[in-house]
């Protein structure tokens, strides 16, 4: 039900009213009564409009910086040079950080960045004029109730179209990321590229070349996870896009690859792993150290890649399944399954996770201090060793871990001269 404040509006516009938080509304409207114009822009103005749970509001203002630092207590001056200040606005403990930009134009962007400079000043369609794409070049005034929408945003929504804001060549000139974004975009919102947009990408990709690889990363993560990743990796495959961020999938079969990102969980790590399960394991790790991956995102992918490749060929019986599942984690068993192409393989790895079967030291029945005690040797890498052993009989039959059975174990060992110490 429309609120009071909403009311006249129609139901998209409404939405995107009732959505606008407390704070933000109390920032523009403390702005608007010092005289200056002050709305809210960008992406939270478009997924409130299509209904989708907003991220981080930011404010864009006719004030001056040095003006909001003088209109609010608590500002961090940010990204003062470029405009943008973050005010904690709200009362007692909780004070949300609300990032307030002037409006601006631009000068060159020489490193593909940044601009070279930047001119306050400017009206609000300038401003909105600068940005990448139109569906995140709308501003709503949530004191006057007014969307702001120069360039068409509001009708690319509703055809579900990404379109550059202006020329597209001289967008993504200006910021060599804007290229990644085009097709992350298509795969986060489930849109279709528009024409001269896509037309203006392979012309620009020395722009992107000049991107930090940790920038790249973070649009390609979400890219990913994104619920039409494949069509926007077919894009990047056609445009270029993918063999310069990716050179490692050059000679493979790149179609392949994408329908195999389409049938796994939207989850990052496994959709690198369907990405590059062609290639071998130490190529895979040395691009995920290039685009700066974590180390334990680096592990958990080149982890999938290998075992769902070594788990192509023959049948594989229980203990090598055993096996890879211990190497992955049981956590990753659903991951694995999908990966591997064979249905009976996939469904068998599903099986044995779900059966609870002992798949690491930390399963079985029982832990060093009773290797110690069995074997009375004092704490050392012996104890370690025998654990090792100990598992690897345990995942050739999973019906000796017990107690008893392990002991057992660790006893004739020892009489027959294997004693670990």
């Amino acid at each position: 039900m429309a609120t009071d404040s909403s009311a006249g509006l129609d139901p998209e516009l409404a939405r995107l009213d009732e959505t606008v938080p407390p704070s933000v509304r109390e920032v523009c409207q403390r702005l608007g009564e010092a005289g200056h114009q002050a709305v809210t822009v960008g992406g939270a103005v478009r997924d409130a409009m299509l209904d989708r749970s907003p991220g981080d509001w930011d404010v864009a203002t006719s004030a001056h910086p040095d003006a909001v630092m003088q209109l609010f207590r608590g500002t961090l001056p940010t990204g003062i040079e470029h405009g943008t200040v973050t005010v904690r606005i709200g009362r007692g403990g909780q004070r949300d950080p609300i990032e307030v930009t002037t409006f601006r134009g631009e000068g060159a962007y020489s490193d593909a960045r940044r601009p070279d400079q930047v001119v306050f000043g400017v009206s609000l369609e300038e401003d909105l004029a600068r940005r990448d794409f139109v569906v995140n070049a709308m501003a709503w005034d949530p004191i006057g109730r007014a969307l702001f929408d120069p360039f068409g945003g509001r009708a690319d929504l509703a055809a579900r179209r990404l379109r550059a804001v202006g020329v597209a060549a001289e967008r993504f000139a200006e910021d060599g990321l804007r290229i990644v974004r085009a097709v992350r975009f298509v795969a986060s919102l489930d849109f279709g590229l528009e024409e001269s947009t896509e037309a203006a990408i392979p012309g620009a990709l020395g722009s992107l070349a000049r991107v930090s690889r940790e920038r790249v990363r973070v649009e390609l993560v979400k890219l990913l996870a994104g619920p039409a990743a494949g069509r926007a990796l077919d894009i990047a495959e056609r445009t270029g896009i993918l063999l310069q961020v990716l050179p490692e999938l050059a000679g493979k079969d790149v179609a392949a690859a994408i329908a195999r990102v389409g049938g796994v969980p939207r989850e990052a790590g496994v959709g690198m792993a369907a990405l590059m399960l062609e290639v071998p394991a130490t190529a895979v790790d040395a691009a995920l150290r290039r685009l700066t991956y974590s180390n334990v995102e680096r592990a958990r992918v080149t982890g999938l890649v290998a075992e769902a490749s070594a788990l192509g060929g023959d049948r594989p019986g229980d203990p090598i399944l055993r096996r890879a599942l211990g190497r992955v984690g049981r956590a990753a068993a659903g991951d694995l399954a999908a990966l591997v192409g064979d249905p009976a393989t996939a469904a068998q790895l599903q099986k044995i996770a779900a059966a609870g079967d002992p798949l690491s030291i930390g399963d079985l029945a029982l832990g060093g201090a009773d290797v110690m005690r069995v074997l009375g040797v004092p704490p050392g890498p012996a104890i370690g060793r025998a654990l090792a052993e100990l598992l690897a009989r345990v995942l050739e039959d999973p019906s000796l871990n017990t107690r008893e059975a392990l002991e057992q174990m660790l006893r004739a060992a020892a009489l027959s001269g294997d004693d670990p110490r």
